[in-house]
Formats: C-alpha cells, structure tokens, sequence
C-alpha cells in the first residue's frame, strides 16, 4: 500500500515514538532558546551590569597604565598578560556559564532530553537536489520565511518605538560626561533588549505548539504501518499460534509431574479429572495440582494408576473443581466439606490392612451454587 499522507491519520504507536526519539525527531523550537537567552541576559545586565562593566573598564584602564618597573624588565609582560586574560574571564565567565545552563534548558523544555547519534550521522539524501529543492519550497519552509518576517517585522517595530521614545536622550548623550553618558546609553540599550525579549517570548509561544504539532503529524501512521508494525513487534499470527502451542505443552507436561505427589484424582469418569494435594500438618486447604479434559483427563487417570494415586469418581464435584479452582490454588470455600469427606475417606483406606474393610464410600453433597454441567454451566 502506498504511504500517502491523506492516509496517516492514525496516532502513532508506542514504538513509533521511541524510535522517533532515538532517531532525534522531536519538536524542538528555535524561538523559545532565543527568547530565553535574551530575556536571561537582559535580567543579568540589568542586576549585575553595572558592577561588570565598571570592572572592566576599572581593567581597560589599568591595562593603559605603564609601570616603568616592567618595562624594564621583559619578562614581567608574559605574567601580567596572563593574569589579565584570567581577570577578564572571571568577569564574563559567570554570565557566559548561566547562558549555556539556560541554553541547554530551553532545548529540553520544548521537546525533553534526548541523546540520538541519528542527529549527527551524516545522511547522504541530504546531497539529493530534488530534495533540497522540496525542502526549500515546502510547507515547512514557507511556515519559517513566515516565522521570519513576523520576527524581524516585530523587533523592528520595538527598536522603532524605543529610539522615538528615546530621541531626545541620544541627542543630548555628546553633551554628558562619559560616566554619565554610558549610564544612560546602556540603560537606553537594556529597556530595548526587554522589549524585544518580550516580542521573542511572545513568537516561541506561538512557535512551540506549531513545532509540536508539526512532529505529531509527521510522526502519524497509516493503518498498514500499524498492522505492520504489530507483525513485526509481536510476530506473524501463525508464529504466535506456534509459541502458545508449545508453552501449552510445557506447561502441562509441568503439571502431568505433579500428578505423582496427589493424594487422590477425582474424576467424572471418563471427561474430567481433577489432582489434589492436602498436607495434613498445615492449616490450609487442600490444593490442585493438576486438572484436564477428555484427552487430557485420560493422561491424568493412566499416570495416577502408574503411580498409585487413588482415583475417586464423583462427577459433580470434578466439574465443581475444574470450573471453580486453578492450577497451584487452594479449592473453593463451598467445596471444603465433600472434598475433606473424600480425602478422609483415601487415608482411611490407606491406614486399613485390609483395604476397602469397614470404610464406607461417603456420599457427597455439592451446593447448588456448584453444580456445573459439562460445559461449564450452573445448573438452573
């Protein structure tokens, strides 16, 4: 079946997000890093940079000092130059640490952490021209020539109303002292660096679903890509059917070795039989170990013979315990009084010398709410 993009309507399934994740598609925005750099280094300079920059020209300034000591001696120069570039770096190692924190935050926020050598591996399709020109007149290209413009309309209209806003200052700024006039320029260049983080912010909220929405219909499946994938995943029908065949078998020739530990095997006769296990020094009840139909009923019966196992036929309580009990679990409360009759019963037989002297076969009561017929159904 084609894989035409009118049929990908289908959520896509686990597996398809995984791979997809470790290949490295994901919604990632450039807008939101952006706007997060900028309003953190707006919020820093704004705190702090009065302090840096005063720093740093208190740094300029002592570098334009010459010290006639060291200019007579050469070798002093290689020292002092080093432990300028170290003060220098003390000084915008801070703010260069908090911008790559917040970088790499800003990337996991919009579409979580993820580690894929998918992203770096070279992809030789990329080289394809028919390719680069889909990609290049694409509805993705054309979302971000969109994208664009809206940003750089939007910053330009802020830069437009801060200079109006602040025309008279720039004039007057050649009138000030220097100290004063920097002052007034960097805060002039910080309330137009707030605005347009504010523009930015407000284009990442609007970029972040779309590039969620973008991976999400990229990512939807067609129902062959479904079906195929569960073949794939889970194995071909035939396959399946193979592998619960045999675990059926495993698990009763399990429980055909059980049948040698059972203390009696009550039967229907011939179309249920049911092995039970009572360890007379514990509290608790007696338990099945083993239970089958027809055929396998039939096993059960010849292996007990074999191994000795006494064989009680009392065909409603063997479908009793067939429909009622499961493999390795305690009977059902409403069975303990004919099931304990039965099991006093075969020790009584097996502590007579003479077997079958002066022990009378009990004769069972089964509830009514335990009465099944042969497939499975209360009798009414």
């Amino acid at each position: 079946m084609a894989d035409d993009s009118a049929e990908r309507n289908e959520e896509p399934t686990a597996q398809r997000l995984k791979k997809a994740r470790e290949e490295g598609q994901i919604a990632r925005s450039v807008e939101l890093s952006t706007a997060a750099l900028l309003v953190t280094a707006t919020l820093f300079f704004s705190l702090a940079g009065g302090y840096m920059f005063s720093r740093l020209g208190a740094l300029f300034t002592t570098q334009l000092q010459f010290d006639r000591k060291v200019m007579d001696k050469a070798e002093l120069l290689p020292a002092i130059f080093f432990q300028s570039v170290l003060d220098g770096y003390s000084l915008i190692l801070p703010v260069m640490i908090l911008l790559a924190v917040v970088a790499a935050l800003s990337t996991v926020l919009s579409g979580g952490l993820v580690f894929s050598l998918g992203m770096i591996t070279p992809k030789f399709s990329k080289l394809n021209p028919l390719s680069g020109l889909s990609r290049m007149f694409g509805t993705k290209a054309l979302i971000e020539l969109v994208k664009s413009i809206l940003k750089f309309g939007l910053i330009t209209l802020i830069l437009w109303i801060s200079v109006s806003n602040n025309i008279e200052d720039l004039v007057t700024l050649n009138r000030l002292d220097l100290g004063t006039a920097v002052k007034h320029a960097g805060t002039m260049i910080l309330d137009a660096c707030f605005w347009m983080s504010m523009g930015l912010v407000l284009i990442a909220l609007l970029d972040v679903p779309l590039q969620q929405y973008q991976v999400s219909k990229k990512l939807k499946m067609t129902r062959q890509e479904i079906k195929d994938e569960m073949k794939n995943s889970e194995g071909r029908p035939e396959v399946k059917a193979t592998i619960r065949r045999r675990q059926r078998e495993m698990a009763n020739n399990r429980m055909m070795a059980n049948v040698k530990d059972a203390d009696v095997v009550i039967t229907n006769p011939q179309h249920f039989a049911v092995a039970l296990s009572y360890d007379p020094n514990s509290d608790g009840a007696p338990t099945l170990i083993a239970k089958g139909t027809d055929e396998l009923a039939k096993r059960i019966r010849d292996l007990a013979k074999e191994e000795g196992v006494y064989i009680f036929e009392a065909p409603e309580l063997a479908r009793a315990l067939y429909f009622t009990t499961k493999l390795e679990e305690p009977i059902h409360e409403a069975l303990y009084h004919a099931v304990a009759q039965v099991i006093a019963y075969v020790f009584s037989l097996n502590q007579s010398y003479a077997p079958g002297e002066g022990v009378i076969k009990p004769t069972l009561r089964i509830p009514d709410n335990m009465r099944y017929d042969e497939n499975g159904f209360l009798f009414q």
